[in-house]
């Protein structure tokens, strides 16, 4: 893969993870915070669920870019078994990142609706850093 290719992936990814990251926040603010909790559990819900595919869509890119053979299948992209398997090949620092967005944006956010704002926060920031990797 040369350089030119590398770029268009990486443009391609980058800006469909910002578009979702924007459509997340645009959600979370329906949640209405009050004080330190969010107010709304189906916002926070659906905001942190459009967080973690944002932070997918950026893992699919960066996978792609350091081993182009890794992701076959489409189901692939979105297993967590398979990302930390892969991830502990290819870089074991962002492999922390995704156990924590998993952890936070899907277990804590998505599934249970976790309100503390705080930590949702701290989801939404570890998502961007993952996003980040791959910024043109």
């Amino acid at each position: 893969m040369n350089i030119t290719e590398q770029n268009e992936i990486k443009n391609q990814y980058y800006n469909e993870a910002i578009r979702y990251m924007e459509n997340a926040k645009d959600t979370l603010i329906k949640a209405e915070k009050k004080n330190e909790f969010y107010q709304d559990k189906k916002y926070v819900r659906t905001a942190c669920g459009i967080a973690y595919n944002a932070m997918l869509i950026a893992l699919e890119a960066y996978i792609s870019l350091k081993k182009p053979s890794k992701l076959n299948g489409s189901r692939e992209k979105t297993d967590i078994k398979y990302l930390q398997r892969t991830l502990t090949e290819i870089d074991k620092k962002m492999l922390n990142y995704l156990n924590t967005a998993y952890e936070i944006l899907h277990k804590d956010g998505y599934y249970d609706g976790i309100q503390d704002a705080v930590v949702i926060k701290r989801g939404f920031d570890v998502a961007f850093f993952i996003i980040n990797k791959i910024k043109p």
